[in-house]
C-alpha cells in the first residue's frame, strides 16, 4: 500500500498499453482508485489524474482524447485519500519537469464532456444560425452533430484496434454534449 512516506516516482513505474493487444482497456484498474499519468504515442507525459475507478477515468479520456492515451502508469491504493493521491500527482508532474500537461486552458479536454457545437462545420453552424427554423429543429440538428462526431471518435477507437463498448449517453446529444453513459 502506497502511504504518504512511501511515494512512487513516476519513473518507477511500468508503461501499460492503454489498449492491449486483444482491444481492451487494462481491465485490472476496474474499480481501484489510483493516480495515473497518461502518455502519447512516444511515450511523452500529456495528463496526470487521480480517480476513485482509474480505469472508468481511463476509459472517458481515451474517448475525448483518442489520439493522446497510448501508454498509461497507475499507482493504486486501498482506501481514498484525497491528500495522498493529490500529492502523488503533484510529485508526479514535478518530477517531469516543464512538459506539456494538460493546463487550466486545455483541461476540460480531458476532464469535461465533449461539446459538439464546438466542432461544428461551416455548413451546420450556418443551418443552426438559421433565424427560420424552430426550436425542435435546432435540437435535432444538434443531435446529428453530437452523432456524427461519436461515430469520427469511435472510428478512430476502431482504427486503434479497440474492442471494449463504448456507449454514450443519450440524453446528452440533444445538448450538443458526448460524455461516457
Amino acid at each position: 500500500m502506497t502511504t504518504e512516506t512511501n511515494l512512487p516516482t513516476l519513473a518507477s513505474l511500468e508503461y501499460v498499453a492503454y489498449i492491449d493487444d486483444v482491444g481492451e482497456l487494462p481491465e485490472q484498474f476496474q474499480g481501484q482508485i489510483g493516480v495515473y499519468a497518461i502518455f502519447n504515442h512516444e511515450k511523452i507525459l500529456q495528463f496526470v489524474g487521480y480517480s476513485r475507478d482509474v480505469y472508468l477515468s481511463l476509459k472517458q479520456h481515451l474517448v475525448r482524447q483518442p489520439n493522446e492515451c497510448y501508454w498509461v502508469k497507475v499507482q493504486t491504493i486501498e482506501r481514498p485519500n484525497r491528500t495522498l493521491l493529490e500529492n502523488l500527482a503533484n510529485a508526479w508532474i514535478s518530477e517531469n519537469g516543464p512538459v506539456r500537461l494538460a493546463t487550466a486552458e486545455n483541461k476540460e479536454n480531458w476532464i469535461d464532456p465533449i461539446n459538439t457545437l464546438l466542432l461544428m462545420t461551416d455548413e451546420e453552424k450556418t443551418n443552426y444560425q438559421n433565424p427560420l427554423i424552430d426550436d425542435l429543429v435546432k435540437m435535432k440538428l444538434v443531435k446529428n452533430v453530437a452523432r456524427r462526431v461519436e461515430a469520427e471518435i469511435l472510428e478512430v477507437l476502431k482504427t486503434r484496434g479497440l474492442k471494449t463498448q463504448i456507449r454514450f449517453n443519450p440524453k446528452l446529444k440533444e445538448e450538443g454534449l458526448l460524455d461516457l453513459k
